[in-house]
């Protein structure tokens, strides 16, 4: 960080500059008595000569004046220090040291280490209890200590590291021991990625250098109205959000979406940004909420490996039964989703569905999901979830070749093609709001506009 001095540097008149100008006014004063000695006709007949006499006054004065002024502006600014700051300590007189907490290590290991007193550390402990949690100290975490130099350094301050952007910082150069929390600014760069599908969106999105978790994003946001698990080649996307970075270098998670737009099997959606009664949520191009009574899919971004049919052949008991669900192939622990709010009619052993939920929506709608790990907590028989709550994890308990979730939709006691739900949309824009809305609109289209060109003229 470069700190300035601000200060103005004036020449000093020297006596050449000074003498001319009392001249001047000399002559000024003895032209004045002459004149008031005149007699009264001689005073009509003088006046042309003294309104010239003040006109060349005026210009030398003001030639003077202007001059004047030039140097009071010509103000210098000078570099008095250049400062180097690590969580807002000015660390140029000090050796900073970097050190990893260890298994087993505590504030009073740490401490002691350092070669402080277990006097001093319970000091340092009283006047940090509010901002350094002890249980929350993790093997790997990193701190710091800024040391005098010399032969016989002194360490002044100690900074632990709770998160990338938030530290505790212990101050040993006043008076008494003083300890605060600092925390490094998050600037949020605007970027801009497109692509078309090729394999995966993962994969585009990856290869174009963007931020991967823009897929999860992408999948968040046209969650309603696209499957993911089923993009196809030729499918493509143009989306603007915001990244958050520490110093402008290290990038940190993705703050927000500001418009996306999806082609996918020959239809364009928009996704617009917009807040209403409070709440920012996303629009297509005629003002219709994009989020609808039940998620597309209840797990982000994973493979279909088995669709709904009347006959399908079962891996394991090798015969031809239907499959009236979808199954969707994830890691094990990957977490599932409610697709929509509901209450859990049931949570247990299935048969040959393993772990089990049911939960049954407005609409006379019911959903399952079978095969889980475990449940998530909190989760029980009569709860309330809310869309896109977290219910249980992928596993494959129960009769499964293979870590997946088999999810099913009842609508009124008969199953129903999950992937074929048409969803009601949540409430579109007010009409009192829409004359705003389409002024966004209009601006994050014309952003798409201009951002796609500036694109192609950089990838030929």
């Amino acid at each position: 960080m470069l700190e300035t001095t601000r200060f103005s540097i004036k020449k000093a008149k020297s006596r050449g500059e000074i003498f001319p100008l009392l001249s001047v006014y000399t002559i000024f004063v003895t032209v004045i008595i002459k004149i008031m000695n005149y007699t009264k006709q001689n005073i009509q007949r003088t006046i042309p000569f003294v309104i010239l006499f003040f006109s060349l006054l005026t210009c030398f004065s003001c030639k003077k004046t202007q001059h004047a002024n030039d140097e009071d502006i010509n103000v210098q600014w000078v570099d008095t220090a250049r400062h180097i700051y690590a969580f807002g300590i000015n660390i140029d007189t000090f050796n900073v040291n970097e050190n990893t907490l260890e298994r087993g290590d505590s504030p009073a290991t740490i401490f002691a280490d350092l070669g402080f007193s277990p006097q001093m550390t319970d000091s340092i402990k009283n006047v940090t209890k509010d901002i350094l949690d002890p249980r929350k100290l993790q093997a790997g975490m990193k701190y710091y200590t800024f040391e005098t130099t010399g032969d016989d350094p002194e360490i002044r301050f100690i900074a632990f590291a709770k998160s990338v952007t938030d530290f505790a910082v212990i101050d040993f150069t006043r008076d008494t021991l003083y300890a605060y929390e600092y925390s490094k600014f998050i600037n949020l760069h605007r970027n801009y990625a497109e692509g078309t599908i090729s394999s995966t969106l993962w994969d585009v999105i990856n290869e174009s250098g963007a931020d991967p978790l823009l897929a999860i994003k992408l999948s968040e946001v046209f969650a309603w109205q696209i499957d993911f698990f089923d993009i196809k080649e030729g499918d493509s996307f143009q989306v603007i959000y915001n990244q958050a970075c520490i110093d402008d270098t290290t990038e940190l998670d993705i703050s927000s979406i500001e418009g996306a737009i999806f082609n996918h099997d020959g239809k364009r959606y928009v996704a617009i940004p917009f807040m209403q009664n409070g709440e920012q949520v996303f629009y297509d191009e005629n003002g219709q909420a994009l989020r609808k009574a039940f998620l597309k899919a209840p797990l982000d971004y994973f493979r279909i490996t088995s669709r709904f049919t009347n006959a399908r052949f079962h891996p394991i008991l090798k015969i031809y039964r239907p499959h009236h669900g979808v199954d969707y192939a994830a890691p094990k622990g990957t977490p599932i989703k409610s697709i929509g709010d509901g209450t859990i009619t049931f949570k247990g052993w299935m048969n040959g569905g393993g772990n089990s939920l049911r939960i049954r929506h407005s609409g006379s709608y019911e959903t399952s999901y079978m095969h889980m790990s475990r449940y998530a907590k909190g989760i029980r028989k009569g709860s309330h979830v809310s869309q896109g709550q977290i219910i249980g994890y992928v596993g494959a308990t129960g009769l499964a070749t293979g870590p997946h979730l088999d999810f099913r939709v009842y609508k009124n006691g008969t199953a129903i093609n999950p992937l074929h739900i048409q969803a009601p949309p949540s409430t579109p824009i007010s009409r009192a709001e829409l004359d705003s809305f389409k002024i966004t609109k209009n601006r994050v289209l014309k952003e798409f506009e201009t951002l796609h060109r500036d694109y192609l003229k950089n990838h030929k």
